[in-house]
């Protein structure tokens, strides 16, 4: 009977490993569970954000990227946010402050704008280094995609027309 056993013991322990790597990798992450601090000192909690499609794009004043892809975003925002879109626009520690609220000011950008003064957003988001870089959330809160460099308008715009019906 022990021969047996140890006969099935190792396709038993295969299967069970198999099934804990297809369960792990099917799991979707979540947005963390941080407070935005706007430039105008207004505190948006992530679960404030529950049933809302949620951008997190981190970008930084002198990022050829970003400036470029900045009127797209506008224009996306004001184009969904009515239908449940939220953009927040996190800039880079490294950012002067100054110079974040002098552009937020000059380009009139309609979401809330926060300056990472403290790296928490960058940490938050699991290490952030580059910009641009965003995150779209789904409704429930679980991370839809992760972009590095500039977003594709076309197919953000898709996905906000699938999922904000």
């Amino acid at each position: 009977m022990m021969a047996q056993f140890k006969k099935y013991l190792i396709p038993l322990a295969l299967i069970a490993l198999i099934g804990a790597l297809i369960f792990s990798l099917s799991q979707t992450p979540r947005a963390p569970e941080v407070t935005f601090t706007t430039i105008n000192g207004e505190k948006i909690p992530m679960s404030a954000l529950k049933g809302k499609m949620v951008l997190v794009n981190f970008w930084a004043t002198d990022c050829p990227g970003c400036i470029k892809e900045m009127p797209d975003l506008i224009n996306t925002y004001n184009q969904y946010k009515q239908k449940g879109f939220e953009v927040i626009a996190v800039a880079m520690p490294y950012d002067p402050p100054a110079q974040v609220l002098n552009y937020t000011t000059q380009k009139s950008l309609p979401f809330p704008v926060m300056h990472d003064g403290l790296s928490e957003m960058v940490q938050a988001f699991g290490g952030v280094n580059l910009t641009p870089t965003s995150y779209l959330y789904d409704k429930q809160g679980k991370r839809v995609q992760r972009i590095i460099g500039e977003l594709n308008f076309a197919q953000l715009r898709q996905l906000l027309d699938q999922e904000l019906r």
